[in-house]
């Protein structure tokens, strides 16, 4: 018998992209429609990159959030080669930093301050370990000679396993995994390495890149892989392991930087993350499990109280918009003008 309701905790978004300036009024209202926490990234440019930088990117951040909202944003700060563990240690300890992103430089947008080697922040990632402050890793090589197929794979035997090995208490997070290398890497290691899954690497391969032509909304880093992949993925999310929980990645950019020469990489999910995942679970028969990726064990990795709002999402088929505003731009999301089969209505 087909599900038609279901009653879930409200969900959190672990990895989110709010951008800044004009649009930051119009990416935190979506986003403070469907999540209790969110965790902000810290590309920014400039970067984020200390307490005072996270102290006023969150100010900025909730004097746009709706006074009806609950949603709670989580901060981060940006890892480059000259983060020094006195920084580490500040950022623990102002209760503003939730935690640390490292970017290899020249992995994603706004990636160029990043780190060039791990040696130059084993100083931090110590101190990270000392302190417990969670490590956020994009989880790719920047080497051209790597196919970009094989950046995440290549990631997690030259750098990921030195590092969990080295620093073997660090709470980690393995950001947006996107191959079955990930899923067993992950699944190997202690309770402290755990990954996000976004909602579009559960529901698409890299097929979707290329149908009809070359679609750049698309795009994203890291990313859309293989079939297998991506089935790799949908188990991992549907298994019921606390290891996987969800984290968007969404990460919007104006219509006419998608649309051009050198299209952005990234994909705006916000609007309907959550309704998206609820498809590609159905898809398996696991929407039983739904709640549990979506709500609660990314608040179990991260010690954080859950939440005891309940939503109810009902099978009811809808129709995204064509655009969203995104400040003085539209950002074009995902499915825009196309059918989601899941809503939610509490």
């Amino acid at each position: 018998m087909s599900i038609l309701e279901i009653d879930i905790l409200q969900p959190n978004d672990f990895h989110h992209h709010f951008r800044d300036g004009d649009a930051l009024k119009d990416t935190v209202r979506i986003a403070s429609d469907s999540f209790r926490y969110v965790v902000a990234m810290p590309n920014l440019v400039p970067p984020v990159v200390t307490v005072n930088d996270a102290t006023d990117y969150s100010q900025r951040i909730a004097e746009c959030i709706p006074l009806t909202s609950n949603m709670e944003v989580l901060m981060t700060i940006y890892l480059t080669d000259a983060t020094t563990a006195e920084q580490i240690v500040e950022a623990k300890a102002s209760g503003i930093v939730f935690g640390a992103k490292l970017y290899p430089s020249g992995a994603t947008t706004n990636s160029q301050s990043g780190v060039t080697s791990i040696e130059n922040i084993a100083h931090a990632l110590a101190a990270m370990e000392n302190v417990g402050l969670p490590l956020l890793v994009h989880g790719e090589v920047t080497d051209q000679s790597v196919d970009i197929f094989d950046r995440e794979k290549v990631f997690i035997e030259t750098v990921l396993r030195q590092i969990v090995a080295r620093f073997p208490r660090l709470r980690i997070v393995m950001e947006h995994i996107t191959t079955y290398h990930a899923v067993d890497f992950v699944l190997g290691c202690g309770n402290n390495v755990a990954a996000t899954i976004t909602a579009h690497h559960l529901l698409y391969n890299r097929n979707a890149l290329f149908q009809g032509g070359i679609c750049p909304h698309m795009y994203c880093l890291p990313v859309l892989k293989r079939e297998e992949h991506r089935l790799a993925l949908l188990d991992a999310a549907t298994s019921g392991n606390p290891k996987f929980f969800l984290g968007t990645d969404s990460a919007p950019h104006a219509r006419h930087m998608k649309e051009s020469s050198c299209g952005c990489a990234g994909i705006f999910t916000s609007h309907a993350a959550v309704e998206l995942c609820a498809e590609a679970f159905e898809s398996v028969g696991k929407l039983y499990r739904l709640e549990g990726f979506c709500s609660i064990f990314g608040c179990d990795f991260y010690g954080l109280p859950r939440c005891d709002t309940v939503v109810r999402l009902k099978k009811e088929t809808w129709t995204v918009p064509d655009a969203y505003r995104f400040g003085v731009a539209v950002v074009r999301p995902l499915r825009a003008g196309m059918p989601v089969y899941w809503k939610k209505v509490v």
